[in-house]
């Protein structure tokens, strides 16, 4: 039995949409393509049946991958009772010694996000912040070394 792994409801859904996207558009396509290629005669030297057949290797792969990590999931769908604490789910306004202000959310492997600020659950600096409380300062691990951080302030929503 393989751990569970823990993802919000959007990033749940995320992967259910890209592993439907791939069973109804995207292998179809692929399929029909390699089925032309392959009518043209001879496969050995056909380059278009030759990479068909390797794209639908990779989205065959690809689709057990999503299929067996689905049936992983847990959907963590609710906000905990004390939302002063930096549980999974949560938006956490960090403040460095120098004042800069960073904005991180905690979620699942699958759903990280540098861009946005969306930081892996097992990531160091998640390790560094969860289970803490607003107001709280704490040391975390970046690839610069250890920093001295402020939770400045936690949200389960978000702020715009």
């Amino acid at each position: 039995m393989t751990d569970k792994v823990y993802i919000t409801p959007q990033g749940a859904r995320h992967l259910r949409d890209e592993l439907n996207h791939i069973w109804k558009v995207t292998r179809p396509d692929v399929t029909q393509k390699v089925s032309a290629a392959a009518a043209l005669g001879d496969r050995s030297e056909n380059a278009d049946y030759i990479y068909g057949k390797k794209q639908l290797r990779e989205i065959d792969k690809r689709i057990r991958y999503l299929t067996k990590r689905l049936d992983n999931l847990e959907i963590v769908d609710r906000i905990p009772e004390d939302q002063n604490r930096v549980f999974f789910g949560a938006w956490v306004k960090l403040e460095d010694q120098s004042g800069k202000v960073s904005v991180l959310r905690i979620v699942g492997a699958d759903e990280f996000d540098l861009a946005k600020g969306w930081i892996s659950l097992k990531s160091p600096i998640a390790k560094g912040i969860l289970g803490k409380h607003k107001g709280d300062d704490t040391t975390i691990m970046s690839p610069e070394g250890k920093k001295e951080m402020f939770i400045a302030d936690i949200s389960y929503t978000g702020w715009s």
